[in-house]
């Protein structure tokens, strides 16, 4: 937000700038957020984003000069002040004195201007009478209505409103099950009495702290449940969805440092996370359409409309590659083609598709959204799809490999078996890929 405000040109009348320390003249930034004492800054400082304290640079502020018209087009808010202030030290009717003292208008514009805008000028009176009937309305004693309460929710106990709610009973604003539950159970033996040792009654003296302790724990975990809005679990877990999967993912590692942060300190790292996300993601789009040469909007949908009709067709294409990857018993695979070729001539199948394995084998993963799949490229995917490894576990594996080929200037696939201890045959498809793609070398 931004607003114009007039002050004095004198640097002497206000305070220095808080970021650099020197003398503020005209215009500079006061912050609407911070004060008292306002919180000034030069023109340099506010361009750098000058941050201290509880002042952030995403503050809203004032501009205060008074370098700008207000009643008159030829005359400026200083020249109004001046000329007020003049009137105030030489009297009214000196406009002589009055001009000498502006030193930027005559005697005679002066005393016009100051007739007309001040002396003959209606719009002051109108104004004072709306301030008088304000201030007369707001003062008036007027009866309060009466708006009843809405009587809160009270789930029973163990049902499904209350275990999203996580216990809470908000008629008693407060949990069924409290954090640390039985912190009372130490206390209740516990009986000052006159014939307690020194030592002893210490003893209990600290007894009775470690419980203050607890409950000041116990009242700390309820403010931050509060302040972050955590009672409905479900409703939560909503407001998180509506963000990217990697967002969604640092959303969770960062929430132990919600109660370090603060809420709104919080959602704002979130959100702006989250414009970073999306940012990253336009640029990368733009990007692709810099490499593939389109240099205008229309171009780039006719591009996409484009792209998304050739993945399209590309999956419909990849059937029988699939067939042929994933169904490793050769006599299935003649069968399986045989049947197509029926089909395909109009003919009734005759031969059902039978495997010698018995059992069917299990469709391809699916990598999307899992974390690391942007780290791999089409074959490596390729590899996790058929196999069934996630991403993240594939590129362990594959660091692992890389560096004892590196040590020990190659790798049997014996010692790949011993370093990442899974399934065999998984373990061989991916030795067999590295060597391919030229990761690793045969010891």
């Amino acid at each position: 937000m931004e607003r114009l405000a007039s002050f004095s040109n004198d640097p002497f009348d206000k305070p220095p700038c808080r970021g650099c320390s020197s003398y503020l003249m005209e215009p500079y930034i006061k912050c609407a957020e911070c004060g008292p004492p306002p919180f000034l800054l030069c023109l340099q400082c506010f361009t750098r984003g000058f941050e201290y304290k509880k002042h952030q640079s995403d503050h809203t502020y004032e501009i205060m000069t008074s370098d700008f018209p207000v009643l008159d087009p030829s005359w400026t808010a200083q020249e109004e002040m001046a000329l007020l202030e003049a009137v105030m030290d030489c009297g009214f009717g000196n406009w002589q004195d009055v001009a000498n003292q502006m030193c930027t208008k005559a005697k005679e514009e002066c005393e016009k201007h100051y007739m007309k805008h001040f002396i003959n000028n209606p719009l002051f009176a109108s104004t004072l009478l709306n301030l008088k009937q304000a201030e007369e309305a707001q003062n008036a004693d007027m009866a309060i209505p009466f708006h009843p309460a809405d009587d809160p929710p009270r789930p029973t106990f163990d049902s499904l409103l209350s275990r999203d709610m996580a216990g809470y009973m908000p008629a008693r604003a407060d949990f069924i099950e409290e954090f640390d539950n039985y912190a009372e159970w130490d206390l209740r033996d516990i009986d000052f009495v006159e014939d307690d040792s020194d030592i002893l009654h210490a003893l209990k003296i600290a007894v009775v702290d470690i419980y203050h302790s607890r409950l000041k724990e116990r009242q700390r975990r309820k403010k931050i449940i509060r302040d972050h809005g955590l009672i409905n679990l479900r409703k939560f877990q909503i407001l998180e969805r509506r963000y990217p999967k990697e967002v969604q993912d640092l959303y969770e590692t960062m929430r132990r440092f919600a109660r370090i942060l603060g809420p709104v300190e919080h959602d704002k790292f979130i959100e702006s996370h989250a414009l970073e996300f999306e940012l990253r993601r336009e640029i990368r789009r733009l990007q692709e359409y810099r490499t593939a040469g389109i240099t205008n909007f229309c171009s780039a949908r006719t591009y996409d409309h484009l792209k998304k009709t050739r993945e399209e067709e590309r999956l419909k294409r990849t059937m029988l590659s699939e067939v042929l990857q994933y169904i490793q018993d050769s006599s299935a695979c003649q069968q399986w083609l045989s049947r197509q070729a029926d089909i395909d001539s109009g003919l009734s199948p005759t031969m059902p598709v039978a495997s010698n394995s018995g059992r069917r084998s299990a469709p391809p993963l699916n990598l999307t959204g899992l974390p690391g799949t942007e780290k791999l490229n089409e074959k490596e995917k390729e590899l996790c799809q058929m196999v069934r490894l996630v991403p993240g576990a594939y590129l362990e594996y594959k660091a692992a490999l890389v560096n004892e080929c590196n040590k020990q200037g190659g790798l049997r696939l014996a010692q790949a078996r011993a370093l990442i201890k899974i399934d065999v045959n998984k373990t061989r498809k991916i030795y067999d890929f590295l060597i391919r793609e030229g990761y690793i070398t045969k010891a």
